[in-house]
């Protein structure tokens, strides 16, 4: 039983992947859900793409995050929520297979911070990342990111008044082209 649903999984992948490749992959309007961990805060939220232009090679990203910050209150762990914006300019780098897109991106980002945590109402920094797209269809993709965020910013509320959101940036979900 095993084998047989094994098998029927790899028939159902092997055929997605061929209608894949059949169709050109969307370059339209975009709109997609997303979770992402910023040095040690997870958070989700929606990002919108612009169509690409420039011989579809460059398109404009904007991202709203909910992010929780970890830390130490009353000598017990806590999530603290905040949030995020950022806007930014992808470079398509090339194609894998007509349904696989690589690209990189990079922009501005600014947070709006918990005064749980910090005496800041917003802080200004920027990100870089790169990115692949896997295509289902030629309109909808899940989507792999990983690259760093800088912002300078501290919990200057919290003991030790440690940095956050500030390196590693992952994420990953899912977007549809309009």
């Amino acid at each position: 039983m095993k084998r047989l649903t094994f098998l029927v999984l790899i028939v159902f992948g092997l055929i997605g992947v061929a209608n894949a490749q059949e169709e050109k992959i969307s370059n339209k309007f975009g709109m997609g859900f997303q979770l992402n961990q910023y040095q040690n805060d997870f958070g989700l939220g929606l990002n919108m793409t612009s169509p690409y232009f420039a011989h579809d090679k460059i398109a404009v990203r904007f991202r709203g995050n909910f992010m929780f910050n970890e830390h130490v209150k009353n000598n017990e762990t806590t999530w603290t929520p905040y949030s995020n914006i950022s806007l930014g300019l992808i470079g398509v780098a090339g194609k894998v297979c007509d349904f696989i897109r690589l690209y990189g991106e990079g922009g501005i980002i600014s947070l709006f911070p918990s005064d749980e945590f910090s005496s800041e109402e917003f802080v200004f920094g920027g990100y870089g990342l790169f990115g692949f797209e896997f295509y289902m269809n030629s309109r909808s993709n899940y989507f792999i990111e990983i690259g760093g965020v800088g912002t300078g910013a501290t919990a200057d509320n919290i003991t030790n008044e440690p940095i956050y959101s500030n390196g590693l940036l992952i994420s990953t979900g899912f977007r549809i082209q309009f």
